[in-house]
């Protein structure tokens, strides 16, 4: 049966310049070759015509709300973070707060039925209705309150008791979110465990996973490309804080260790918006290369011999570690990095966790090229034989299914009509 999805989102996928963004791209793709896909969204004003008719690959209908990102440490920015200290709602969320986005989705509703109305990430979920006339989907790329509550953990001075305060609101928004929904979709079996020991009983049924995956044709063509045997790579959109915080960290703790026993090594920080924290790294690290937003990451990280993932924040899945494995790449990672991927450490991927353990496994892979061959094919074949896209995607549309057991539409449509009309 081919069913009718209305899919909400806080922006455009397009440009593909981040994970969640990559994740949800190549799913959808898969399911709008089949069903039905009205697709709604914030976008900036000035998104450019190719990105808003590039999304017809994804949907049949495009459905937009004006919104501009306000700029980290402007004026705006902190005024609007100095009001999300007295709001309930964590600021991460509150600053999506759209009357205009919730009635837009009202009327989409009112128009006609759904089969589903898919919920991606939880910020467009401070929009909805308290009442629904269709079956809904919610599609958690992280456990959010576990990012906050790593912020908070490794945050100092002021931070600290602000990013605090930001985690317990996170905590109580998404437990109350993740209730609403009567299917909740998570990135990992470790995902869907957090969720179980957060929020026990609130949620409707069990967590399903939809694995992480990756376009692994798309990326083997960088495998032949010939590495620096001394350039790291790292790739992340470098205005999402956990990613800052790893390449700070690996500049700072780890960086060093390693140029002692290796003073060759440099490091390709590829990633869209580097922040100012970042782009001071360049005056401070020799060899650091900083490339901001690039329309191929496959040419910069085929350079490198090795990608590294210091990340000491975060949740969900990265999808770099797929990529870098299908391009023939062995990666080094944390535990927060690599969490929630089904790898096996040591065969597929190397973890550490402390300055000393990860500069050691760096520089013991660098050292020995056999190694690193023997990671690599191990790695590219796990990736291509079991979590290309084309495999992974089939889970969502099982899962989207399986929420969606009759349609019952009609019964409140009307009602919404009138309260849009109202």
């Amino acid at each position: 049966m081919r069913m009718r999805v209305l899919w909400l989102n806080a922006g455009l996928l397009l440009p593909l310049d981040k994970g969640g963004k990559l994740r949800t791209w190549h799913l959808m793709r898969h399911l709008a070759a089949r069903h039905q896909v009205t697709y709604l969204s914030f976008a900036d004003p000035s998104a450019s015509a190719a990105d808003l008719a590039g999304m017809r690959q994804v949907c049949d209908r495009l459905e937009t709300v004006p919104r501009r990102e306000v700029p980290k440490h402007s004026p705006r920015f902190f005024l609007q973070a100095s009001r999300a200290l007295v709001d309930p709602a964590p600021y991460a969320v509150a600053a999506y707060r759209s009357a205009e986005y919730r009635a837009r989705v009202m009327r989409l509703l009112a128009e006609q039925p759904f089969d589903a109305l898919v919920c991606d990430f939880l910020v467009p979920a401070v929009n909805l209705p308290a009442r629904l006339p269709c079956p809904t989907v919610l599609f958690t790329h992280n456990v959010e309150a576990e990012i906050w509550r790593r912020h908070a953990e490794t945050a100092k001075g002021w931070r600290r008791p602000l990013l605090r305060s930001q985690w317990r609101r996170m905590r109580r928004f998404e437990g109350r979110t993740l209730s609403r929904f009567d299917a909740v979709l998570a990135v990992s079996e470790a995902d869907r465990g957090t969720f179980a020991r957060l929020y026990p009983g609130r949620l409707r049924a069990p967590a399903r996973v939809i694995p992480t995956g990756v376009d692994a044709q798309y990326f083997a063509a960088a495998a032949s490309l010939p590495a620096d045997s001394h350039r790291l790579a790292f790739v992340g959109s470098m205005d999402w804080l956990p990613n800052e915080d790893a390449v700070l960290y690996f500049c700072r703790e780890i960086l060093p260790r390693i140029r002692r026993v290796e003073p060759r090594v440099a490091l390709s920080i590829i990633g869209r918006n580097p922040t100012p924290a970042v782009r001071r790294l360049a005056g401070e690290v020799p060899g650091l290369e900083i490339t901001g937003r690039v329309d191929d990451v496959r040419p910069h990280v085929g350079r490198a011999s090795l990608s590294i993932v210091p990340l000491r924040i975060g949740g969900g899945t990265r999808l770099k570690i797929y990529e870098a494995m299908a391009m023939g790449r062995p990666v080094v990672s944390t535990t927060v990095g690599a969490e929630g991927l089904p790898l096996v450490p040591g065969r597929d991927i190397a973890i550490a966790d402390d300055p000393d353990a990860f500069a050691d496994a760096v520089l013991a892979l660098l050292s020995d090229p056999a190694a690193r061959r023997r990671m690599a094919a191990t790695a590219r074949s796990l990736v291509a034989e079991r979590y290309d896209w084309s495999a992974v995607a089939g889970a969502l549309v099982d899962a989207i299914r399986a929420a969606t057991p009759s349609l019952h539409a009609e019964t409140l449509a009307p009602q919404l009509l009138g309260e849009v009309r109202s």
